[in-house]
């Protein structure tokens, strides 16, 4: 397992600390939404003692379509963001797509993500990285899990140590994605703690047309190799009506499917740790 980082005061993810979930819908569609998937996360987490960080997308600049949802922008879901933070006092993620956002995102977000398809650009991973805040770059499915060490490198040379790296799957021929799971080592020893990404590696990119695809009744199968084969922690979409969601349903997880399904990823990292 990666080295463990501190990601809050109360949350470090990696070697000796528990297993961690990174949590929510794709996109800040409505107040109502996040606040109902915020609400059932933090019953989760404290009902199964696990640490859960709260993520939502203020703005996905990467879709599909001219005409796809983005979300609300920066300022306003910057604004609901810090409103879920302080009602049920959990972390918050959300990625950033230029290195103009990263300060003002960083006032609130409790870690900065980089999405994958951004994962080499240099100002914006430097940028982030100079705020200090905690940095999760997902690994672009383009790349070898080696070839993150270029980017944990551009972020130490701009002062960050707290690194996360997601593996979310690499492209296999059009509209697909598999995962190699060899890549969790390899990026672990890097000295990074690292995320699997259970919901965005059973994407099919583009899939549908105007709009990705999924089949996420694979994310459990995934999720389970993952935590059997050390990851750190798990980064997932949950919506509280998938087929409705504005952005990645067929591949968001129903809110009533978790209890048993991390109830189950618990168990097999624990079962790490006793053997």
């Amino acid at each position: 397992m990666g080295n463990a980082i501190p990601v809050t005061d109360d949350i470090s993810i990696g070697r000796g600390a528990p297993l961690a979930l990174i949590a929510g819908p794709c996109v800040i569609e409505t107040i109502e939404i996040v606040t109902e998937t915020a609400a059932f996360l933090k019953k989760l987490s404290v009902d199964l003692n696990i640490p859960i960080i709260f993520k939502a997308s203020y703005d996905k600049a990467n879709r599909t379509s001219i005409r796809s949802f983005r979300g609300p922008g920066l300022t306003d879901g910057l604004d609901i963001l810090a409103g879920i933070k302080r009602e049920f006092e959990l972390p918050v993620i959300s990625d950033i797509h230029t290195a103009e956002q990263a300060q003002p995102a960083a006032e609130v977000l409790d870690i900065l993500q980089i999405p994958a398809f951004l994962c080499r650009q240099t100002d914006l991973l430097m940028a982030a990285a100079r705020t200090g805040k905690p940095v999760n770059v997902k690994k672009g499915q383009f790349l070898a899990p080696w070839d993150m060490a270029n980017v944990v490198e551009k972020l130490a040379e701009a002062g960050s140590r707290q690194v996360l790296l997601t593996e979310r799957g690499a492209m296999f021929g059009y509209n697909n994605l598999v995962v190699d799971f060899r890549s969790l080592k390899i990026m672990q020893d890097l000295g990074c703690p690292v995320v699997f990404d259970a919901t965005h590696s059973i994407q099919l990119p583009g899939g549908a047309g105007t709009s990705s695809s999924g089949r996420r009744e694979f994310a459990p199968v995934l999720s389970r190799a993952a935590v059997a084969a050390g990851a750190d922690a798990l980064f997932m979409e949950v919506h509280p009506n998938p087929d409705k969601a504005r952005c990645d349903g067929p591949n968001s997880l129903p809110l009533d499917s978790l209890y048993e399904f991390v109830s189950e990823l618990i168990s097999i990292r624990q079962a790490l740790v006793d053997k």
